[in-house]
This record gives structure tokens, sequence and C-alpha cells, in this order.
């Protein structure tokens, strides 16, 4: 008989880091998938025929509804009996681990994928670290999903159990293949492409905790100097949950070379690498970000902050540039010398793709993961 794998995440959006596996791991498990109400529950139900539970989910702290949310967690453990959970994010990681702890799951795994707490400051940082300590304290195993997350758990003295990144790090590792390159990519990149301008490209939320403010106050700064460059800002706005600046925001408004194009998917979003010249990514913290492993698939030099995950990707001056977060300066140094220096961008975009292919293949960071639960 096939153990049981319940993977839970808080909201159906995050599906996607285990959506690939899915059909592998139904090979070896009995698979349930559990999150928030969404439609990718369904798109996954009615893709892999994958058993899924809706159960609501907050993802910031709202007391009593966390604690309606824990409760029916408790139910679906009980009900379920599964032999792992394996939690994702950090509202699923407490509820979860807390739920399944009380459940008497045997195996209880948690990866972290970024932490909040450092970049926090006063009651909100007390109450963060607290929750993470709790999570870990009701997981069996606890997976840093890098280095830099890792040194943080232990640093912060947030848990004593031991800590192993799988592989070099990340979760869901890129598919060289999709990230390439491809004619329909092409095609689709062939009108956002200006030959007499450079293009800088973000991907992402855009709110104040990716660098937003700083990377407008930098490109507004750049392209009063350098008008023969653009930027794209490719993501959603998130104004209730991490609204940018007043001015950020009528910066990104009103310069004409900066165009907010919203969510893009698909070849499409491809299609903006592609057409791309530097890919910048200034963001306060991370776990493992995934478009700059995306940006270095499509051969894309990148500019990133000295934070966890970023660093783990970018070694400086090798495949990009690395500056300290939350400094428009030094952001706009790195901007202007990728797009001055012809010679260093060429290097930076010739290692870029070998970089990634060499640590991050999906194929790979897939079989760490496989290899983790056929050990447990």
């Amino acid at each position: 008989m096939k153990k049981k794998l319940l993977r839970a995440c808080t909201v159906s959006m995050s599906i996607g880091f285990v959506q690939g596996m899915i059909p592998d791991l139904m090979k070896r498990y009995e698979v349930v998938i559990l999150s928030s109400p969404g439609p990718e529950m369904d798109d996954v139900r009615q893709r892999y025929g994958v058993r899924t539970i809706p159960v609501p989910m907050e993802r910031h702290i709202a007391l009593l509804r966390d604690l309606r949310s824990l409760w029916l967690l408790y139910r679906v453990m009980r009900r379920e009996r599964p032999d792992i959970v394996h939690s994702l994010t950090p509202k699923a990681g407490l509820l979860c681990m807390l739920a399944a702890w009380m459940a008497r799951v045997p195996v209880r795994v948690h990866t972290f994928t970024g932490l909040v707490f450092p970049t926090a400051t006063g009651l909100q940082r007390r109450v963060l670290m607290t929750t993470d300590a709790i999570t870990c304290r009701c997981a069996t195993h606890v997976i840093p999903e890098g280095e830099g997350v890792r040194s943080d758990l232990i640093s912060y003295h947030i848990t004593r159990k031991p800590l192993r990144v799988l592989g070099y790090g990340n979760i869901r590792g890129i598919d060289l293949q999709r990230f390439s390159p491809r004619p329909e990519v092409e095609a689709l990149a062939t009108p956002l492409r200006r030959p007499d301008c450079f293009t800088f490209l973000f991907v992402g939320r855009i709110v104040r905790d990716k660098g937003i403010n700083e990377l407008a106050e930098a490109f507004r700064r750049l392209y009063s100097s350098h008008p023969h460059t653009r930027l794209f800002l490719v993501g959603p706005y998130e104004d209730d949950l991490d609204p940018i600046s007043t001015e950020a925001r009528h910066t990104i408004d009103t310069c004409p070379a900066i165009h907010a194009v919203g969510p893009v998917e698909g070849d499409p979003l491809l299609a903006y690498y592609a057409a791309a010249d530097c890919f910048v990514f200034p963001s306060y913290r991370e776990g493992f970000p995934n478009t700059v492993l995306e940006a270095g698939a499509m051969a894309l030099p990148s500019i990133v902050t000295d934070i966890n995950g970023s660093r783990e990707i970018i070694t400086n001056r090798l495949n990009g540039l690395i500056v300290p977060p939350r400094r428009a300066d030094a952001l706009l140094q790195a901007m202007e010398q990728v797009m001055t220096d012809t010679g260093l961008r060429q290097t930076l975009a010739t290692n870029a793709r070998p970089m990634i292919a060499s640590r991050f293949d999906q194929y790979y960071v897939r079989q760490c993961l496989y290899d983790f639960y056929a050990a447990l």
C-alpha cells in the first residue's frame, strides 16, 4: 500500500511550486493537495486526477480565523491520517505543523522558502520569530530552501534541529527547455525589442519589499542622463498588503520609459526576458527567487541585492552584479555600469545560463526531493 503524502500551502497560487512534480509523486505515494480554495485547486484536480482539500487560510495574522483554520486542519489530519505532511509558505507551515502534531502524524516536514522576521522590527519581529519557532518545534524535519535561510534559522536561534538544504537549494528548479529562446518565444519578443534602446526588466510583485521604491528612483535618475533606456515592470501591484511609496508610484505612472505591464505568464512572459538586456531584482528579502533563476536561464545578466537566495544564484561580476539592499545610489551605479560596459555585460550574459544549468536544472532539483522522501 502506498504511503499517503499531504502537500499543503496557504493559497492555491502556491500549488505551482509543486504542480510539475505531482505525476511523479503519484507514482510513489497517495497524494493529497491542500490549500485555501482557488482556481489552481480545480486545475490540478482536473489535470492530474489528484485529490484536493480546500481549507481557508489567511496569509496574514487574523487570530480568530487562524484558530478556525487550525481546527479545520486538525479534523482533516484526523480523518485523512497521512503518513507525511509537507507544508510550504509561512501560514500553512504554522497551522499545518500544529495540526499534524496534534493529530500525531508521524512525519511532519516544513520547507522555509524565506523568512520575514529579519526585515521586521519591534513586536511584529518577535511575533514572527515565535511563530517560526513553533513551526519548527512541531515539525519532525525542517528544510531551508537555501543556505542563507539555513544560516538565519540557526543564528537567530529559531531551532536546534538539524537543517539540510536539498541540493544547491530552490524548490522547483528550472525547465531549461522551456526557458530558452524557442521560435515561439522569439516571435513574441520581436515586437517588444528596440535596438536603439537598452532594456531593463523586473519580474515580480510591485511592492515595497521587492525594492520597487529604490528601482523607480534609480531608473528615474538613469533616464535623465541616458534617455535611450527603458524599464519593464512585469507583475501585479499589492496595494492592500505592501504598497510602494507615493513618489515611486508617481514615477512609474509619469515616466514615459517605465512600462508597468501587469501580470504576464507563459511564453508571453518569456518574451519579456528575451527582449531585455538586463534583469534587475532589488528585493529586501527572499528565500530563493525564481525570477532570478528564470532570467539566468534566458541568458540575462542580473543585478540583485545582497540577500538570501539572490547571492546563492548570482556570483558578483561572473553572472551578475550584487549591490546593497535599500540603496538607490548603488543600484543606479550598477545599472549604469551594465548598460555602458559592453565587455562586462557580455561576460555576465555568457556565464548566466551555464551557471543555472549546472546547479538548478529542474530534474536535479526534483530528484533531490524524491531522494529525501525515500530516505524518510
